[in-house]
């Protein structure tokens, strides 16, 4: 058999590694604190990978360009390794879900999926079981982060039905000078604080913006982890309908505070992109967004002091007194059609060893969170402080439909941005407590009793 680069034939790269080489390689490598701190001595799974494989894999467009720079290096590592071929398609974040569930409806398309929060619990019985690879590197990195088990495994079999890859995370983004123009050193981390220096802000001003339209990131981030900040949420552990609560009213109540004393106009039909180009523009001073508008403006050497002025802090953390975030959730997985189900375990399994995830991680520099813990020892979440913030967003998320099951019902509440409109019904669109209320529990019992 022919040799490799690396002096190792292809039987032997599959006895030895699950993604990198184990041993000796593993200290050697250029996180040698991780692998020596947080990595154990563990054996991947025996996979007996399929002659010249093909892996179709679907997944998101690319956010930041160095995230498909390294995937697709990577997947030319494991090309070589193993004799296969890996197909990428990119498509927009909105379209994943669609044509991964028609994917799942026909039993034909991609092999493989990076898709979004609860997509698996759609088709559970469509997907391939990866309990094997998911249990091995949990053992090797240090275990998964406390999330990952919920949107991980299949409550019904207890079995793993996707690998968690991690998440694009986001925080508070603001302008410093103006923070401490409004007599605070930082963006406080408590609700109350929070909302008190948001309304500084635009006394003096400098309002805050946050997304209260269909915004796919912005807006369901920023509206599940508010109400659930103050103890309200959809439904119970049971899935029966809780919205219409004490604690949902205290939350209705602090935002159309922040709404009518602290936010600029117009945020009730913003999308996504609506609060970048109002930061960027000087319009606002806060919002919540991912890492991307501070490399925005540090990309661009007229703007190096807009950059050095733009910080990160922790979403605030309400009455219930612990984070309650949520955050884009990326889990892969693998259709049972797979003609290379073997092929297409020991790829994701290659992708999340430390030689190729630690990279890929790094180059994005803060805009996705990683899912293992040992991950949280990469350099770029210390090489400029203000990734730092970034490292706990999937740490301290709760899962889509929080606390109550994951599933086709969790994903359509989401889908309609029920928790959204139920925001902006209420502090943008005339509607009284229990009308909004109302509506939303409709809404919310509807895909529950699908």
């Amino acid at each position: 058999m022919k040799k490799q680069d690396n002096d190792v034939t292809r039987r032997e790269f599959m006895k030895t590694t699950g993604a990198g080489l184990a041993g000796a390689a593993i200290l050697a490598s250029p996180f040698g604190p991780l692998a020596k701190k947080a990595v154990a001595a563990v054996s991947p799974p025996e996979l007996a990978i399929e002659k010249n494989p093909v892996i179709n894999v679907l997944r998101w467009s690319v956010f930041v360009g160095a995230d498909k720079d390294l995937w697709e290096a990577n997947c030319a590592k494991w090309e070589q390794a193993t004799g296969g071929k890996v197909n990428n398609e990119y498509v927009a974040w909105e379209d994943v879900r669609p044509k991964a569930a028609m994917s799942a409806a026909v039993g034909a398309g991609p092999d493989v999926v990076l898709g979004w929060h609860d997509d698996p619990f759609l088709y559970p019985d469509k997907l391939l079981d990866v309990t094997d690879v998911a249990e091995y590197l949990g053992q090797k990195y240090g275990g998964w982060e406390d999330v990952c088990l919920k949107y991980g495994i299949n409550p019904a079999t207890g079995r793993w039905i996707d690998l968690p890859m991690g998440g694009p995370g986001q925080a508070i983004v603001y302008r410093k000078s103006w923070v401490n123009e409004a007599g605070f050193d930082e963006v406080p981390q408590d609700m109350d604080g929070f909302i008190k220096c948001c309304k500084k802000l635009k006394s003096i001003g400098h309002p805050v913006g946050f997304a209260m339209g269909h915004a796919v990131r912005d807006g369901n981030n920023w509206a599940h982890g508010f109400l659930w900040a103050f103890g309200g949420k959809t439904v119970n552990k049971d899935g029966s309908p809780a919205i219409n609560s004490k604690e949902t009213r205290m939350a209705l109540d602090a935002m159309k505070d922040l709404y009518e004393n602290a936010m600029i106009a117009g945020v009730a039909s913003w999308l996504d992109p609506h609060n970048n180009k109002a930061f960027l523009a000087n319009q606002i001073s806060v919002t919540n967004n991912g890492i991307s508008i501070y490399y925005a403006a540090k990309g661009k050497p007229e703007w190096a002091d807009f950059a050095d002025d733009t910080y990160h802090q922790h979403c605030p953390v309400g009455p219930v007194g612990h984070p309650t975030e949520l955050h884009l959730f990326d889990p892969a997985f693998i259709f049972k059609h797979a003609g290379y189900p073997n092929a297409c375990k020991h790829f994701l399994m290659f992708m999340l060893e430390k030689e190729q995830c630690g990279p890929w991680i790094n180059a994005m520099r803060g805009e996705v969170t990683p899912s293992l813990h040992a991950y949280r020892n990469l350099p770029v979440w210390t090489e400029d402080p203000k990734h730092t913030v970034y490292r706990d967003c999937i740490k301290n998320m709760l899962p889509n439909g929080y606390e109550g099951p994951i599933g086709p019902a969790s994903a359509a509440v989401m889908a309609e941005y029920v928790v959204v409109d139920l925001f902006a019904n209420y502090c943008a669109r005339g509607m009284s407590a229990d009308r909004a209320l109302d509506v939303a529990e409709k809404a919310i019992v509807r895909s529950y009793k699908k």
